[in-house]
């Protein structure tokens, strides 16, 4: 272990000999005397790379992660198994700094990574064609909202109370600055009013956003949507999570324009809140107005195989300030680990998962209701969350959970105050029967 070791007086004096400096100040001579601190900075003294290890091992320990903790938060970030061959092949070093090359043609390897995320998208959510990916599920969102006032010439866009509170969120700060009106559509009985849809929906409305399974876990009547929303011409914008594509309907099936979502459920570890990925895909007939990296395949002169990056003129640093979308970026290393997971969990595995995560969920809301002392807040089909509401206060539930290293639900009362108190509850592949069990002891113990 080589400890740190201090820059000394005579290294200090060659460096500013070599820049044509004669003291340490003239490197600051640009920033105004009255703005400079003028005393010595207020630290420790260095320390080895032994001794910060040390350090930072104990602020580690003191983290509650899913190695120590059983999750039942799901929200938006979810505790699935991650296979050992996804971190193997995301670790190699040819991944390391993983990102859209400029220069394609020294650069096959990192574009058919892309090429076959992009081919694996399309697959699960029966859309034409779809993007080398986006920061994140909310960015996906305005993306998919621009997309649509951008293909219609229409300034308005409405979206489902029930579609993930953070979502919302950024897309009214995106949306308001671009003159477009973004209208939130009221729920009924935790899903979207149909009826409410029905009489929003004008002519002037160039996109409808739905989240299937919505953020309580309920799924929605797209069919009904699907058709209020096509016969005004607007767009339907379908937000997934990627893992019940596994058992259900994709959105192509039901016929969506757009299909967007939050990809860090295939792969990609919680990691306290990010990186994530956002995914989107669309029909042939959006293609253009995407936003972010195409990779597509192509034959060279000799007719090999190839690939390129493809419909370049959307871009930022093509077209500037006419570009359809300010992000011309993707998440390619976590767009790999999506197509790593895809390709080892294959059709078979990820419909296993999705009917692992449905059957537990199911069996978790009837354990834990079972008593009557907790019920479910509404009467619907769900995926693998649930909202639970009983006569114990939030806080208390929470408290009594983390005591015994469990990471509770989501309280959904900040979001949804109007509900009253409840915990939304989330149940993957990985938790177990013994698991569940405890978790509804310990519920049943609380006054």
């Amino acid at each position: 272990m080589i400890p740190y070791l201090p820059a000394t007086p005579e290294d200090e004096r060659k460096i500013l000999k070599k820049l044509g400096l004669h003291s340490a100040d003239d490197v600051f001579e640009d920033i105004p005397p009255s703005i400079r601190l003028q005393k010595d900075l207020d630290l420790e003294k260095p320390k080895s790379e032994l001794e910060v290890e040390r350090i930072l091992k104990d602020l580690c320990s003191q983290n509650l992660d899913a190695e120590k903790a059983v999750i039942f938060l799901g929200a938006g970030s979810y505790d699935h198994y991650i296979p050992s061959a996804v971190r193997y092949v995301t670790g190699r070093s040819e991944f390391s700094t993983s990102y859209t090359p400029y220069q394609p043609e020294i650069s096959q390897g990192t574009l058919q990574a892309i090429f076959e995320y992009q081919s694996m998208i399309c697959a699960i959510t029966g859309m034409d064609v779809s993007n080398a990916s986006l920061y994140d599920g909310a960015s996906a969102a305005v993306e998919a909202a621009r997309m649509a006032t951008d293909h219609t010439r229409r300034k308005q866009i409405l979206v489902s109370e029930t579609v993930h509170p953070e979502t919302r969120k950024v897309l009214s700060t995106f949306l308001r600055y671009r003159g477009i009106a973004c209208e939130v559509l009221p729920m009924k009985n935790g899903v979207t009013d149909m009826e409410m849809l029905e009489g929003k929906v004008s002519r002037e409305t160039a996109g409808v956003i739905l989240q299937s399974p919505n953020f309580f876990g309920f799924f929605e009547d797209i069919g009904n949507a699907e058709k209020i929303t096509h016969n005004k011409k607007g767009l339907l914008i379908l937000s997934v999570d990627p893992i019940s594509l596994g058992l259900f309907k994709s959105p192509g099936e039901w016929g969506a324009d757009i299909a967007i979502g939050e990809g860090q459920s295939l792969g990609n570890p919680m990691s306290f809140g990010g990186p994530y990925l956002g995914f989107l895909a669309c029909t042939k007939s959006l293609m253009r107005k995407m936003p972010g990296r195409i990779v597509g395949q192509t034959r060279d002169t000799e007719g090999k195989r190839g690939f390129v990056s493809t419909l370049q003129t959307r871009e930022q640093h093509i077209r500037r300030e006419k570009a359809t979308s300010n992000i011309c970026s993707n998440e390619s290393l976590n767009a790999l680990t999506a197509s790593a997971y895809l390709a080892t969990m294959g059709k078979a595995g990820l419909k296993e998962v999705a009917r692992q995560c449905y059957d537990k969920a199911h069996y978790a809301a009837s354990i834990l209701t079972a008593s009557g002392k907790y019920h479910l807040l509404y009467d619907h089909p769900f995926f693998m969350e649930f909202p639970v509401v009983g006569t114990p206060s939030d806080e208390k539930i929470q408290e009594a959970l983390l005591q015994e290293a469990i990471i509770g639900g989501y309280a959904f009362q900040k979001d949804y105050p109007q509900l009253g108190h409840g915990i939304l509850y989330c149940v993957t592949e990985k938790r177990t029967k013994q698991e569940i069990h405890h978790l509804q002891r310990i519920l049943e113990g609380i006054e």
